[in-house]
């Protein structure tokens, strides 16, 4: 079938596979360009193994440092004149170049918060790894079926106290406006949240890992945050997001105990501000990202996923001293770049001044909308997007 981008609001509903397999084949090309020669993880479980930074982190895993991986997602396979998202398309390609490459790659289907994907997860690592020595946790869904009492809660993205406006820009048209979000409405809305992106799936999957004996002495496990920049905090750091995510940082002491007769460490990565699916759909967040890229751009130190993760590998978690630098509060900073003063100087004042008008100018809006439809496989040099590709594109390890 032939494959055109169709967008709703700050989904794309439609991928190609043809484009996601460039994503990736890029990506896989970038980390071994890095001819990384220190020793790093050989047997890697990535949770939200599919799309941005948890697909980097399985790629960086397995070829910089040749590891075997499991991936586990929730994502649509094709149907006939129908085409999958682009997690099960970017995954199809990564697994084909892991074989390719002579590397163990496996992938399991299904909503990563039950017990049912837990125990396959541990079934599978139990036959053919035995055990694993570095679990990522990358997890971004708006809801979650708790596993025990059965609750379903769905999280929202909005500001505690007052309401909150500021600029933002449909990213589509590059119109620049003010948006105004109303504030919770209760605690419950803070409590849900937390439920679904906060720390709790995240110590469930340890906990079980642990008694099913699949985690490797000197086991490792990172999961992932963001706090930027004071603009964005209304909505991001101190609104119900940033909750959830002081739940995942209070977390890592628990995990900390429960790995401490294997002398295995639990880490919070802060990463950059990039063009993923979620940051997307947040608002004001499309803005300051096409102004960052913008500065970061110009001053030479601008990073994708793929970027992200191999320094925070290499740099951070597998550094060759075998220290991992932390902040005063015990977390990864892999955003120290996009936080630097005269970075965040220079898109203040972009901030000050940006409008529909001058917003080609002095933003890289037309970067971050190439961006975000590269996600879905658009937008790629090389590729006849009028011509018929194969929708129907399995992962050779979901039968």
């Amino acid at each position: 079938m032939i494959i055109q981008p169709r967008t709703r609001g700050f989904i794309c509903i439609t991928t190609h596979p043809e484009g996601t397999a460039k994503n990736v084949h890029n990506q896989i090309e970038y980390v071994k360009s890095k001819n990384i020669t220190e020793e790093g993880p050989k047997k890697v479980l990535v949770i939200g193994a599919s799309t941005g930074f948890g697909l980097s982190s399985r790629i960086t895993a397995a070829f910089g440092y040749n590891a075997a991986t499991i991936g586990v997602f929730f994502e649509k396979p094709a149907a006939e004149r129908k085409p999958g998202t682009a997690g099960w398309y970017n995954t199809a390609a990564f697994e084909k170049e892991a074989l390719e490459a002579g590397l163990y790659a496996k992938s399991i289907n299904g909503d990563a918060f039950s017990d049912e994907i837990k125990q396959q997860t541990i079934d599978l690592i139990k036959k053919d790894l035995g055990q694993v020595d570095l679990v990522v946790y990358s997890l971004a869904s708006p809801r979650r079926n708790h596993p025990k009492t059965g609750v379903a809660y769905s999280s929202v993205l909005k500001p505690i106290g007052e309401s909150f406006t500021n600029k933002t820009v449909d990213f589509h048209t590059a119109n620049v406006t003010d948006i105004t979000i109303n504030p919770i409405e209760s605690q419950e809305e803070i409590d849900n949240t937390v439920a679904v992106m906060g720390g709790e799936d995240w110590k469930f999957w340890i906990e079980d890992l642990k008694a099913a004996g699949v985690l490797a002495e000197g086991v490792k496990t990172v999961a992932y945050s963001y706090i930027g920049p004071e603009l964005t905090h209304r909505i991001y750091k101190d609104g119900t997001i940033g909750m959830a995510k002081n739940d995942l940082e209070k977390t890592v002491p628990t995990i900390n105990n429960l790995l401490a007769d294997l002398n295995g460490v639990s880490y919070v990565s802060v990463n950059k501000a990039l063009v993923t699916q979620s940051s997307s759909a947040i608002p004001v967040v499309p803005l300051y990202v096409s102004l960052l890229y913008k500065v970061m751009k110009e001053k030479g130190i601008h990073e994708g996923t793929i970027e992200q993760m191999e320094r925070l590998f290499s740099e951070r978690l597998y550094t060759a001293n075998g220290n991992v630098p932390l902040d005063e509060n015990g977390r990864i900073r892999i955003d120290d770049w996009e936080m630097r003063e005269d970075v965040q100087k220079e898109v203040d004042d972009l901030w000050k001044i940006v409008t529909s008008e001058n917003i080609h100018e002095i933003s890289d809006i037309k970067g971050y909308s190439d961006e975000f439809f590269q996600l879905f496989g658009f937008n790629y040099d090389g590729i006849d997007y009028e011509a018929d590709t194969n929708e129907l594109v399995e992962v050779p390890s979901i039968k």
